[in-house]
């Protein structure tokens, strides 16, 4: 059993109580802090937490507390991991690390002093599609992955803080593409390393300081490439899907607008559809499990199950920061309008990578371009001579 202490009484907060308290069942939150104590008592009182305060510290030492799970605005981050470093907390927090690189290897570097555990909540890659997916491209399904696709966009995040660029530290792709970027570069091999972005980020719609709509390229050093597309200006509910191709097989990934279950109602005693669904008349596309279709399970159970058994968990602060290195580089690319380099203070991937030999032998002296069977029944062949270049095609009997 563990028993946690929940920074953060919102939104996603509630999200992960939901989660915490309802898959393993024998984990608690046993202490709850929020900004104002009339939400941590009623947050206390739904979730039949026993201590509620509003300071934070309070929270974290409580000395029934086990593990600490961060559910704060981003610019909150960083005072709750030093404060859980001082007081050698084992810590979870939601996504993103921190509002940008800096200040998310500040609070890897924290951790790792402390050496106590720590886990990012990238609930992303643990929903049952995408581990589904990740086992087929672990076992070389889809051959050598060349590109990996994410796309998430929905009308815009729920509370005020979000909207505000230096709370946040950023918009939508700070946002979702946090998102993006891991999904895609666990498909691609997180010991790859990312090296240069090239970003169009603009603010479309919104009356915000920060972007609305970002599009994002990810070269990788083996040849691979990523590509994020995120939005809060997508209206119809909430978009997920991922894409990856490979030199062996496709994958596609619709995780919310299609999942199965479609209905139609005029509203009568309709409420609560899905997140960020816009309406509740109409085809409706309604989400079976959301907490455990958007991943949140698998998480919370994997990162307790690591804390018990001293692992390290598939998503850890280290992930945290390059996902934030890799979004600086797209912030910067968007203003300079140029292909910009991933800095990264910590790498502990490969290095020295190029790109595959990908040249697939027809013979000896050819290689082999395409094989097809046409719609007239001939098999046809179209291969490049090794040492002339020449490109030629050759029917085979």
């Amino acid at each position: 059993m563990k028993r946690i202490a929940m920074l953060g009484s919102g939104f996603i907060g509630r999200f992960y109580a939901d989660s915490i308290q309802g898959q393993r069942s024998k984990d608690r939150i046993v202490s709850i802090y929020a900004r104002k104590e009339e939400n941590a008592k009623k947050f206390a009182a739904d979730y039949g937490c026993d201590h509620f305060t509003s300071n934070m510290e309070e929270a974290i030492a409580h000395p029934d507390v086990d593990v600490v799970c961060i559910a704060l605005p981003n610019n909150v981050h960083e005072a709750a991991v030093l404060l859980c470093a001082k007081h050698k907390k084992p810590v979870v927090t939601t996504k993103p690390l921190g509002r940008n690189g800096a200040e998310a290897l500040r609070m890897l570097r924290a951790v790792e002093e402390a050496g106590i555990f720590h886990g990012y909540l990238e609930d992303l890659v643990y929903t049952p599609k995408f581990l589904k997916a990740f086992e087929s491209v672990k076992s070389g399904a889809l051959g050598r992955i060349l590109w990996a696709k994410s796309r998430e966009t929905h009308p815009g995040p729920h509370s005020d803080w979000f909207w505000n660029i230096e709370l946040a530290g950023g918009g939508c792709m700070l946002d979702l593409g946090c998102h993006c970027v891991e999904i895609t570069r666990t498909f691609i091999g997180k010991d790859i390393k990312p090296v240069e972005v090239m970003c169009w980020a603009d603010t479309q719609v919104k009356p915000i300081e920060a972007e609305d709509h970002a599009i994002g390229l990810i070269k990788y050093e083996n040849g691979s490439i990523a590509q994020f597309e995120v939005s809060w200006t997508f209206r119809g509910g909430m978009d997920l899907r991922d894409e990856v191709m490979g030199t062996e097989g496709t994958i596609w990934i619709n995780n919310f607008l299609r999942t199965g279950l479609e209905m139609f109602t005029t509203g009568k005693g309709a409420d609560y559809v899905a997140e960020k669904a816009e309406s509740n008349t109409g085809w409706l596309f309604p989400v079976g499990d959301e907490v455990n279709d958007l991943g949140y399970n698998h998480m919370f159970t994997e990162m307790f199950d690591c804390i018990e058994k001293g692992t390290e968990p598939r998503e850890t602060f280290y992930d945290g920061y390059i996902v934030n290195a890799i979004l600086d580089a797209a912030y910067k690319s968007a203003k300079t309008k140029q292909w910009e380099p991933v800095e990264l203070a910590v790498w502990r991937g490969k290095e020295g990578l190029t790109k595959d030999n990908h040249l697939v032998e027809y013979d000896t002296d050819h290689y082999l371009i395409k094989e097809e069977m046409t719609h007239y029944g001939a098999k046809k062949v179209i291969i490049k001579n090794k040492h002339s270049g020449k490109i030629e095609e050759k029917i085979l009997e």
